[in-house]
């Protein structure tokens, strides 16, 4: 079982679109350069999102995506499941026909790691995603401050 590129990119997209929509819409060209994603992989994903109502577009000079609610608001789970991302740990695509069209013994099994698995990510927030790298960009400039002056600065400004 593994997530695939799909949803690792959608997701991906979501959280550079929210780190950088306080300025305006956010181009799909500038979220591709960034993170390496093709821009066509990303207008597919994008419709996907639009249509269950994750971002809004705005079109014209200055246009782009921008969040359709807060990113507290939107779960990984969502995203993922926006873009028609199974994440399925059984065989049978939860059909229960795993072994020659019967039940495998072990189908509750994956069928209750599917359910763990959603619940973990329908608990993680696209904000909670956001203020996670805002942290880690400022321990980044502090590491930088402390490696340039070869102390700890006296009141660093966080």
């Amino acid at each position: 079982m593994r997530l695939t590129t799909k949803g690792r990119f959608a997701v991906t997209a979501m959280l550079d679109l929210a780190l950088r929509q306080g300025t305006g819409p956010v181009a799909l060209a500038g979220i591709s350069d960034r993170q390496k994603i093709s821009l066509s992989y990303l207008e597919q994903l994008f419709g996907k999102l639009r249509r269950k109502q994750l971002v809004d577009s705005v079109r014209g000079p200055g246009g782009g995506y921008c969040l359709a609610r807060s990113a507290h608001e939107i779960s990984v789970a969502e995203i993922i499941r926006a873009v028609d991302e199974p994440i399925d740990a059984t065989q049978c695509g939860g059909r229960e026909n795993c072994q020659e069209e019967h039940r495998c013994m072990t189908h509750d099994l994956w069928t209750n790691l599917n359910a763990t698995i959603f619940d973990y990510l329908d608990s993680v927030t696209l904000g909670g995603l956001v203020d996670n790298q805002l942290a880690k960009a400022k321990t980044a400039e502090v590491a930088i401050l402390i490696d340039k002056r070869g102390s700890a600065p006296a009141t660093a400004a966080i």
